[in-house]
């Protein structure tokens, strides 16, 4: 990643400082900059959660198995595997808001590529539109993330990613109202009751079709803020100090750091308990022993599973300046564990809500785990961060939750998430302890 950093120092005579992140110190001329950021963790957020609405109307249109309905997901997590790294190399060759520019180019694209998906319909070519979309977003957040966490005071960083975060789940909390009243709510599918007879092929193709205006209106979107920020006057990093963190680095290994080398199976394995919770969850409370909706309906409670995520984020924001961030990982992955337990083992509005609930227990581990993982690389931050948004393809294993719910219950499937839950436990712990420490980064301008 081309994100100057350097080791914490005096603030030079003259430098602008002051204003507030998350009640972080930051300089001045980086607020405009990471409000602008905030939309764009929004819309990644929106256009991810999209997804846990497109799934369940995507198994009825192919007549996926669950297997293959996660499968559809896997696809698009796998593009952060593949991307991560010549998004890194993109953004040091380009420039951080070039980079922003082409991933919002690239969503737009695959956003408008689920036209003809639509229209043939085609399993395949939806498959290739998702993992375009996905490509663009993980461009977004190599360099997304890291900026906002070292952004400001090494001490908050925690807090400050939680609150930029909040933004990303205020996306995704409006995007099961949008894509079930746009999508499940314009479709045969979407609009019937658990065990109506099965759609014919020619409401199926009509299902099909209804996918063609939300995404339309998310291209636009896409290329109104991409239009935006290149005109944006975003800070320039310069060169000089990309020279001095490569001399830093030199000598140094990542892999002495405990901190990070658990925690990229951390971030790795949370991936797949969070998104195997968004995307089952229409078809688990839609069951009749559950909550027995139509997909259209459920859609409804699934934006309150994600506006849990945006008010526990919010609280994290400000509990984190006070509370260390480790413990605050403990107890939410103690809570998570709890309420996916209730879910599994009971019926009815328990088992619903309880599932409803573990969003916010999720809401703060992404960027918790995060800043713990980079906390104390110094001059290796930037590598660093790059390996832990790599582990966001822990969300491509979601497929095997989709074999565990076809081979033994959509409800027993749960249980693969309460074993997550657990290692956010070990590494809240004890993974998260830093060894070999570096000084402090910051984020500074050219």
């Amino acid at each position: 990643m081309a994100m100057p950093i350097q080791q914490n120092r005096p603030t030079p005579p003259g430098a602008a400082t002051g204003g507030t992140i998350g009640g972080a110190s930051a300089p001045t001329n980086y607020r405009a900059a990471l409000t602008l950021l905030a939309s764009l963790f929004f819309m990644w957020g929106f256009i991810t959660v999209i997804n846990g609405t497109l799934l369940p109307h995507l198994r009825s249109v192919f007549q996926l198995s669950y297997t293959q309905t996660t499968l559809i997901e896997s696809v698009w997590f796998i593009a952060y595997f593949f991307a991560s790294i010549p998004s890194a190399k993109l953004i040091e060759r380009v420039g951080y808001q070039r980079a922003m520019v082409i991933g919002l180019g690239m969503m737009a694209a695959g956003a408008l590529m689920m036209v003809p998906a639509a229209r043939m319909p085609s399993y395949g070519v939806t498959l290739f539109a998702l993992f375009v979309i996905a490509s663009g977003i993980t461009l977004l957040q190599v360099a997304a993330n890291p900026y906002v966490a070292v952004v400001g005071s090494p001490e908050t960083a925690s807090s400050r990613l939680n609150l930029v975060q909040a933004f990303n789940s205020a996306g995704a909390t409006l995007a099961p109202l949008f894509g079930g009243y746009l999508i499940l709510g314009r479709s045969t599918s979407g609009t019937a009751v658990a065990g109506a007879a099965a759609a014919t092929p020619a409401e199926r193709l009509a299902d099909a079709q209804s996918v063609i205006l939300p995404y339309l209106i998310v291209a636009g979107v896409l290329a109104v803020l991409a239009i935006v920020i290149a005109r944006f006057p975003l800070p320039a990093m310069g060169a000089a100090t990309q020279r001095s963190a490569r001399d830093d680095r030199r000598g140094q290994s990542l892999w002495t750091h405990r901190n990070l080398v658990f925690g990229i199976p951390a971030i790795f394995i949370y991936l797949i308990a969070e998104i195997g919770v968004g995307n089952l969850f229409i078809n688990f409370v839609s069951q009749p022993d559950i909550g027995n909706l139509t997909h259209q309906q459920a859609s409804n409670y699934l934006f309150l599973l994600w506006g849990g995520m945006m008010v526990g984020r919010l609280v994290g924001a400000f509990a984190m300046q006070r509370m260390d961030a480790g413990h605050a990982l403990a107890i939410a992955s103690v809570g998570a564990a709890i309420v996916m337990l209730i879910a599994t083992f009971t019926t009815g509005h328990v088992a619903m809500w309880a599932l409803i609930s573990v969003g916010l227990f999720h809401s703060i581990m992404f960027p918790t785990i995060f800043t713990l993982g980079i906390k104390g690389l110094g001059p290796l931050t930037e590598e660093g961060s790059g390996l832990l948004i790599m582990a966001i393809a822990g969300g491509a294993l979601v497929v095997v939750q989709g074999w565990l719910a076809d081979a033994y219950g959509l409800q027993w499937s749960f249980l693969l998430t309460v074993l997550c839950e657990g290692y956010i436990l070990f590494y809240a712990l004890w993974g998260s302890r830093t060894t070999n420490a570096l000084p402090d980064v910051q984020v500074v301008d050219a």
